[in-house]
């Protein structure tokens, strides 16, 4: 059974888990402004990659928060895990963070243009 340390219960079964998909990722601020294209993008269109991930993460069956964690897809080892508004602080975590193609997408664009006001 896979253990994940969730940041506030420590060490538990990974059956208290429910996954949340690839974590960091911000939803657009005005997606009128994106191409069908660039939204499809944004909807469809996630990292896959064999090795480090960033991934959400709630503790359903116990403190019920969301919390980021860093695991190996190929192998399933947790890395690391850390609060959800943070980041990864592991050099592998901070490779998948910094390596994420979606960073560039225009949808991340169109969010942090939203969020800076610009």
């Amino acid at each position: 059974m896979l253990q994940i340390t969730c940041p506030w219960c420590g060490p538990r079964d990974d059956n208290e888990f429910h996954y949340g998909g690839e974590a960091h990722i911000s939803r657009p601020l005005d997606a009128g402004k994106l191409s069908d294209a660039e939204w499809a993008e944004y909807l469809f269109l996630k990292q896959n990659p064999k090795g480090p991930f960033t991934e959400r993460w709630s503790h359903s069956a116990g403190c019920r928060r969301w919390f980021n964690v860093v695991r190996n897809t190929a192998t399933d080892e947790i890395i690391e895990t850390y609060p959800m508004g943070e980041l990864p602080k592991s050099p592998e975590g901070i490779k998948a963070y910094e390596e994420n193609w979606r960073r560039d997408s225009a949808a991340e664009q169109n969010a942090k243009a939203g969020a800076s006001g610009k």
